[in-house]
C-alpha cells in the first residue's frame, strides 16, 4: 500500500476530515472507505465541527441508514462526539494545532488523542498525525515497535 497524502489543514473540518476517516478505516478495507468518502463528506455536511457537534439523535439514525456511507453507528456517534471534542480544544489559546504541539513528543501526542477521541487506536493515531502533516517516526520503524498495529488493537480507545 502507498503512504495516504499528507495535506496542510486549512482549518477545523480538515482536521476533521482526517480524523473520522482514521476512524472508519479502523478494520475495514480502505477501497471501500475510499469509494464512499465522498458520501461521507455529504453526509457529514463538508466535515465542518460546528455542524456535526449539534447532529442529534434523528440525524444519527439518518446517516446509521445512509447508503452512502458505511453505516457503523458506533463510529457515527463517535465522529459527532469527536466533532464536539475539537471545538472544545480550539476554545483554548491558539486552538488545536497547539493542542497538537503541546505534548512534548510523538508517544505523548498518541496516548493525548487517544484518550480524548472517540475510537482512535495507535494506527489511527499515527494515520491522522502523518496526514495532517505533524512529526511521525518513520513507518517501518514505528510497525516494528507496534508488531500489532494494524490488526484491530484499537481495544483501549474509548469506546462510543
Amino acid at each position: 500500500m502507498e503512504a495516504p497524502q499528507q495535506i496542510t489543514p486549512n482549518g477545523l473540518p480538515d482536521y476533521l476530515e482526517v480524523i473520522t476517516r482514521a476512524i472508519f478505516q479502523a478494520g475495514m478495507s480502505w477501497r471501500v472507505i475510499a469509494a464512499k468518502w465522498d458520501g461521507f463528506r455529504e453526509a457529514f455536511q463538508g466535515f465542518d465541527p460546528g455542524k456535526v457537534a449539534a447532529f442529534t439523535l434523528d440525524d444519527i439514525e439518518r446517516l446509521a441508514a445512509d447508503p452512502r456511507i458505511v453505516r457503523n453507528r458506533r463510529k457515527i456517534e463517535a465522529t459527532v462526539l469527536n466533532a464536539q471534542e475539537l471545538l472544545e480544544f480550539d476554545r483554548e489559546p491558539d486552538g488545536f494545532k497547539a493542542y497538537l504541539q503541546s505534548h512534548g513528543g510523538f508517544d505523548a501526542t498518541v496516548a493525548d488523542l487517544r484518550r480524548h477521541f472517540r475510537f482512535l487506536g495507535d494506527t489511527g493515531a499515527y494515520y491522522f498525525l502523518y496526514v495532517v502533516g505533524e512529526p511521525v517516526p518513520p513507518h517501518e520503524e514505528w510497525m516494528a515497535a507496534h508488531p500489532g498495529a494494524g490488526r484491530g488493537t484499537a481495544k483501549r480507545s474509548r469506546q462510543a
